[in-house]
């Protein structure tokens, strides 16, 4: 996913609403001092394990951490997270630009949820 400037309507709905979460609000907030991988960020943020990987592949999936696979001294798989280098203006003209590239996947989400 690209970071431009004015992000598409679609890249802007996943960001907001990956960040629209207190847990992924957290992770995020964890992961601005340093990468750090599952197990202790979980303890960290004090979530499960389980409950930290959902959010964190919604992270993923709005291009806002990366994840890698690293072998640790011991020879044991340890998945690491970082952020991605992000900045966003959220502004009415961002918002109004944004809306005017959504595809009609989106609009029709949009729609149903407004339904609700």
């Amino acid at each position: 996913m690209t970071h431009s400037p004015v992000p598409s309507g679609d890249e802007l709905l996943k960001i907001l609403s990956a960040l629209g979460n207190p847990h992924r609000l957290r992770i995020v907030a964890a992961l601005a001092g340093g990468r750090n991988y599952v197990s202790a960020l979980a303890r960290d943020i004090g979530i499960g394990r389980p409950l930290l990987h959902m959010h964190l592949q919604r992270l993923e999936a709005a291009g806002l951490v990366t994840g890698s696979l690293e072998l640790s001294a011991s020879g044991k798989a340890m998945k690491f997270y970082e952020l991605t280098p992000f900045s966003y203006a959220l502004t009415p003209e961002v918002v109004a630009a944004a809306a005017q590239t959504l595809t009609e996947q989106e609009k029709k989400t949009a729609v149903k949820e407004q339904a609700k």
